[in-house]
């Protein structure tokens, strides 16, 4: 019961600096609907992992370091904020030109078995369409006109394009954690201060629940955020979700080139 108390506050003070609308979540939810399991419990582990290592750093002392040490946060800063705004242009690009994020997810929830709208509709159609034309070239004697296959081709390959890849996404997910320096703040200094005030021995038992905190978020966003695959096999859903990101990246990218 002891041990119960620090655990529940350190659960709890790790759950209001995460669940939040941050870089780090935005990016996750769009794995979490876009990409395989794989690439998503990857991501989810990179979250957890860093926080883990950031809070244990910070319980240990290291945010004393950091705290003497400002310079190294501002070439963070002007990192982040860099890649912030890149990332927050594409974003706005996508939304304004999307490029076959939900044909995407379509192919991906029909290798994972779920079912997603319009998906069985649509391979009725196109099993009818190429048995047709299977019929329809024998009749004929003849080839289907050249060019007349380029278009799914084409949208095939976005698609393909649209999906991340395991290691960009793992490398976009370091990124967008280790170059943001107010995850230094708040983890290391912020958390790390309060553990130490828990006492010599509870600040570990508030320790693991901050951490328990981070892995039960990212988990349950990374894993939780597929069941809105059905919402995103729309294009339109894609573009107002990456208009979202674009604001929220460009924000945080602004407001870190400033100094905010």
């Amino acid at each position: 019961m002891t041990a119960l108390v620090p655990l529940l506050a350190g659960l709890g003070t790790g759950l209001a600096l995460i669940v939040a609308i941050g870089v780090q979540n935005a990016y996750l939810l769009r794995l979490a609907v876009s990409a395989p399991v794989r690439v998503v419990a990857a991501a989810v582990a990179v979250c957890a992992v860093s926080d883990a290592v950031l809070i244990i750093a910070g319980v240990l002392g290291v945010g004393v370091v950091i705290e003497r040490f400002p310079v190294a946060l501002v070439v963070v800063r002007f990192v982040g904020a860099a890649f912030l705004v890149v990332y927050g242009v594409l974003a706005a690009r996508r939304a304004l030109r999307p490029t076959g994020q939900a044909m995407a997810v379509e192919q991906e929830a029909a290798d994972d078995g779920v079912a997603v709208p319009t998906v069985a509709a649509r391979t009725t159609v196109a099993r009818a369409r190429a048995a047709h034309g299977t019929a329809g070239a024998a009749g004929r004697g003849a080839e289907e006109p050249p060019g007349r296959s380029s278009a799914p081709v084409s949208r095939t390959a976005a698609a393909a394009r649209a999906v991340p890849t395991l290691g960009a996404a793992v490398a976009t997910m370091l990124v967008f954690t280790w170059a943001n320096p107010h995850v230094y703040l708040d983890t290391l200094v912020f958390l790390g201060s309060v553990a130490n005030q828990q006492g010599v021995d509870d600040r570990w038992w508030w320790t693991v629940g901050a951490v328990a905190a981070s892995c039960l978020w990212f988990g349950a966003l990374g894993f939780g955020g597929r069941l809105l695959r059905p919402l995103f096999a729309k294009p339109l859903t894609w573009r107002v979700f990456d208009g979202l990101v674009a604001v929220v990246m460009l924000s945080f990218g602004v407001a870190l080139a400033v100094g905010a």
